[in-house]
């Protein structure tokens, strides 16, 4: 996640932004949309699996997976390997920031109805001072396991699925902002939702559902009663990574976040659990955010949330 950062507008279309449908429901006076298969239990094991070869790409690269470094070129090439063996196209999205070449990694699954595309996504790039294992590997560890959930599901929702993997966010959203910014009017209009994750397994963690669009955080709200876990809004995070890109160009968004460098309450700490008065992530943007800063609970309710919602948004 981006620390700070001032989000310019990625040309809004006008008027009100668009709501999504949730969960099968069809507009008044259609027809019932039929019910799918719900979604499948996403392992952990298998999210932590990419989180120690994403750990091991940053050892092996300077200690981290920045933006325009060998580390990040590393994280792509794995990302890419998994999802075109699962049968995704795949393409690369070039682009320049800081006088380096970023790249987003963009997947469609096949099938689908292409006027209502769900696109879930996640920063793979992190910061220069550590190897970004939950800022943001968790994310984008969850989402490539969720992908690929759904390629061993040979899952045929009603909705066009989409996955992406943004570069160069810790420099302000780059990747992703350029991404929406390519879309032609058409293209945009198509996306009826894009799901956020960018720290999903903080070690102190809080459970945080963004409140943008209706729909999409009544989806992941209910997941979360239907597990007994509470939820609060997130604010910490609010512009402050991918999913502004989208929202400013009036396209319905949503996500989770586990918490960053604010302070745990009493009051969450005795809803959640975890130490009050320390930071969510105590090692959040620093060397220290390797794979034993993640929180395996988090990490696993978190990666099942994602998938529940990807199945849920796009029947």
């Amino acid at each position: 996640m981006k620390l700070s950062v001032s989000v310019r507008a990625a040309g809004a279309r006008g008027g009100a932004p668009r709501t999504l449908l949730a969960g099968g429901t069809s507009p008044a006076g259609a027809a019932p949309a039929p019910r799918a298969a719900a979604a499948p239990d996403i392992p952990v094991a298998g999210v932590k699996a990419h989180l120690a070869q994403l750990q091991s790409i940053a050892t092996a690269n300077g200690g981290n997976r920045a933006h325009g470094r060998p580390g990040y070129q590393a994280s792509l090439t794995y990302v890419k390997s998994k999802l075109d063996a699962a049968g995704y196209t795949t393409r690369l999205q070039q682009f320049t920031a800081s006088g380096r070449t970023g790249y987003n990694l963009i997947a469609d699954w096949p099938g689908g109805d292409p006027d209502r595309v769900v696109m879930a996504g996640a920063h793979l790039d992190g910061v220069s001072s550590g190897p970004g294992i939950n800022d943001n590997g968790s994310g984008s560890a969850a989402v490539l396991e969720t992908a690929l959930a759904v390629a061993r599901a040979a899952h045929r929702p009603a909705a066009h699925l989409r996955f992406a993997w943004w570069g160069a966010e810790e420099l302000g959203m780059v990747g992703s902002r350029y991404y929406v910014n390519q879309l032609s009017l058409t293209d945009r209009s198509r996306i009826d939702g894009y799901l956020n994750f960018d720290m999903i397994g903080s070690p102190n963690p809080g459970y945080f559902v963004y409140d943008d669009d209706p729909a999409i955080e009544k989806t992941f709200k209910d997941y979360f009663a239907g597990i007994g876990v509470p939820t609060e809004i997130e604010t910490e995070g609010d512009g402050r990574s991918d999913h502004a890109s989208f929202k400013n160009a009036g396209i319905p968004v949503g996500g989770l976040f586990t918490g960053a460098s604010r302070t745990k309450t009493a009051a969450q700490a005795a809803k959640w659990g975890g130490t009050a008065g320390r930071a969510f992530d105590r090692c959040y943007h620093s060397s220290c955010d390797t794979t034993a800063n993640i929180d395996d609970t988090a990490l696993d309710r978190n990666s099942d949330a994602i998938a529940h919602a990807v199945w849920e948004l796009s029947r």
